[in-house]
């Protein structure tokens, strides 16, 4: 009988429809009437990686602006969390123009 791959058995990293790119670059979190700010290592086309402690937890809901040239404006919700590091997002962006410069980014960015 010939085994079956599960993809339950695939490493989550395996199983990204998308390739992450490296970045270095701020965000800006608005939290209740706070603004965090912190950084993110790497994008995807519908993903980022904050570093912030403390984390935030999975399914936290928050608006953020990306501190790129121009900025771009992310609704965003936690995924997963990596504890005294940071968390995965998913994100939205809020602008039409923000599809373009977001594929541009990402074509200009080194693969991890």
């Amino acid at each position: 009988m010939a085994s079956q791959l599960r993809s339950d058995a695939i490493p989550q990293s395996d199983r990204r429809e998308f390739n992450r790119r490296k970045l270095q670059a701020e965000i800006e979190i608005e939290w209740g009437s706070a603004t965090l700010t912190a950084s993110v290592r790497d994008i995807g086309p519908s993903g980022l990686f904050v570093e912030l402690t403390p984390t935030l937890w999975v399914g936290a809901a928050f608006h953020a602006r990306l501190l790129l040239d121009p900025i771009l404006q992310l609704d965003c919700t936690v995924r997963r969390v990596e504890p005294n590091s940071g968390f995965a997002v998913s994100f939205e962006l809020l602008e039409e123009g923000g599809t373009v410069q977001l594929r541009s980014l990402l074509a200009a960015l080194p693969q991890i």
